[in-house]
């Protein structure tokens, strides 16, 4: 039997990207974007559906899939960010942003587990969370508050919703040049600055979230659940590589010290 997913913010970037791979894979992928001629045109070119709405627009969602059916797979990628120091972050962006990236993947994650638990099928869950959520960046405003918080979240959607069949688990994407960042690497300056700082040398692409989202939702992934998977080349973890260090303290000590 045809399996089924669901992408948010599927119209351009690391959705479409998941959308394409999930197609490819043989899921019969439904597109959710407000952006409807974005979610039309990735649904046309795999041969999937579109959803028009806002991922707190549970009612309209609801509508939706009752007429075209529910989804085994969540993909919870939708978000936005409001870039600019703490201190001059107004309320609105703040809420907004928390509004789209928190509630909205809490929301939707309901509905659809609700709907898995009535109906008594199982089914996963894979949010999108950000190596922002793990070490901050500056002027990211609440975006990595909301990343960390969607983490915390997926170890609670899982440990509540195990014992119903579902799986929860969430992808942590590191400097991917797709969607929100593509502006960023426009510029070849800090293209390049970037990718030098990645141990494996180069940026991420859409894809590589796409296959990371996939693993954890296919059954090969049938024992892990409340997990957050950094994919970012290593970056993260690289800190104190990336930190002046004397030569000299390499050879202090000798073989079997």
């Amino acid at each position: 039997m045809q399996r089924s997913l669901l992408v948010t913010g599927g119209a351009r970037g690391i959705g479409a990207s998941v959308a394409r791979a999930a197609a490819q894979r043989g899921y019969r992928v439904c597109v959710l974007d407000l952006d409807r001629s974005g979610a039309e045109d990735i649904a046309r070119e795999i041969d999937g559906a579109a959803v028009v709405a806002s991922i707190s627009d549970t009612a309209t969602i609801q509508q939706s899939l009752d007429a075209s059916g529910w989804p085994d797979v969540l993909v919870n990628n939708a978000g936005i960010v409001r870039f600019g120091p703490l201190v001059g972050l107004t309320a609105d962006d703040w809420r907004a942003v928390v509004e789209i990236n928190l509630t909205g993947t809490f929301l939707l994650s309901q509905l659809v587990a609700r709907h898995w638990i009535s109906a008594g099928t199982a089914g996963a869950i894979v949010n999108i969370t950000s190596m922002n959520g793990v070490a901050p960046g500056p002027n990211a405003g609440a975006y990595g508050s909301t990343k960390a918080a969607i983490a915390l979240l997926t170890q609670q959607m899982a440990i509540e919703w195990g014992g119903h069949g579902i799986r929860v688990n969430a992808v942590a994407p590191g400097l991917i040049d797709a969607g929100m960042s593509e502006a960023i690497y426009a510029d070849p300056v800090t293209r390049h600055a970037r990718e030098s700082k990645v141990p494996l040398g180069r940026l991420g692409v859409g894809d590589d979230i796409a296959n990371a989202v996939l693993f954890l939702a296919s059954q090969e992934a049938s024992y892990i659940t409340g997990q957050n998977v950094l994919v970012d080349g290593g970056v993260t973890m690289s800190m104190i590589a990336n930190l002046p260090r004397p030569k000299s303290v390499d050879s202090v000590g000798g073989a079997g010290d």
